[in-house]
């Protein structure tokens, strides 16, 4: 099976449901609330998990009934969250405005998350990694640092990266966005590049070395596609799927999370998708 350590943050959805999204200083009344596990580190893992990878979770809850609810729901998608540290901080907690189009505006508070500590972890350097930019910059850079397997990063939320990311990642995964807010990915080794309705491809150096089309499917919440996205294809490429055989199947592993109103939707496994 393949082994996966996946390091990010670990939030507290609190999701509100409207007709349409206020604007500035307006108040829209319609909302419908929920609660529900989150955190794109923690949408990733339980992606890959229920994608068939043995992964483990690496970050931070706090002290805190939301705790409770974010690690039972990992350890439900087959997630193993024994390495999840404890902090003095509230849980990370996202207010997610969801339209009826499915389309979303965030606000992480991030608690916990900015408090882990990356050098308390006893892991094995070989394991490959799927990392985000949601918990502090030195985390991320420590376990780049001191991992010999692949390491996957999606570059979200975009910010500058360092010396040690970009001399040590694998495999970029970035939306439109953050390719074009990082114009240094053009001569990356690898880089997914979503599209939106247009699919996504994978370039190396610039070049187009891959691509796959979107997948027809009826939007309901597009908050946790571009973490089953990222999850799928680093799964397919660690499984030794041909490359683009691996990108069209996360595409279709979006498509699937498009159409589920959780943000860590209840996926297939892998094999699922490769039709």
């Amino acid at each position: 099976m393949t082994r996966l350590d996946v390091l990010g943050a670990i939030n507290q959805d609190v999701v509100a449901r409207v007709h349409r999204a206020p604007a500035l200083g307006e108040t829209v009344a319609d909302g419908v609330l929920t609660h529900q596990p989150g955190g794109k580190g923690a949408n990733q893992a339980a992606a890959a998990a229920r994608l068939g990878a043995d992964v483990r979770m690496l970050g931070a809850v706090g002290r805190d009934a939301a705790a409770d609810q974010m690690l039972a729901a990992l350890s439900s998608a087959g997630v193993d969250a024994s390495a999840v540290q404890t902090a003095d901080e509230a849980t990370g907690t996202a207010l997610i405005v969801v339209d009826e189009a499915g389309e979303n505006s965030i606000v992480v508070c991030p608690g916990a998350n900015a408090r882990i500590d990356p050098g308390a972890w006893d892991r094995d350097p070989a394991v490959p990694v799927l990392a985000q930019l949601e918990v502090a910059p030195d985390t991320v850079d420590h376990l780049a640092r001191t991992s010999t397997g692949l390491f996957a990063l999606n570059v979200s939320p975009a910010r500058e990266l360092g010396s040690v990311l970009w001399n040590r990642v694998g495999l970029f995964i970035v939306n439109e966005g953050e390719y074009a807010a990082l114009p240094r990915l053009a001569t990356a080794a690898l880089v997914a590049l979503t599209l939106g309705a247009e699919g996504a491809v994978l370039l190396r150096r610039g070049v187009e070395v891959a691509s796959a089309p979107s997948v027809p499917t009826s939007v309901v919440n597009t908050v946790g596609a571009g973490d089953a996205f990222a999850a799928a294809l680093t799964v397919g490429l660690l499984r030794g799927l041909d490359e683009e055989v691996a990108l069209r199947a996360a595409c279709a592993v979006g498509a699937a999370a498009v159409a589920d109103e959780r943000s860590q939707p209840l996926l297939q496994p892998l094999d699922a998708y490769l039709g």
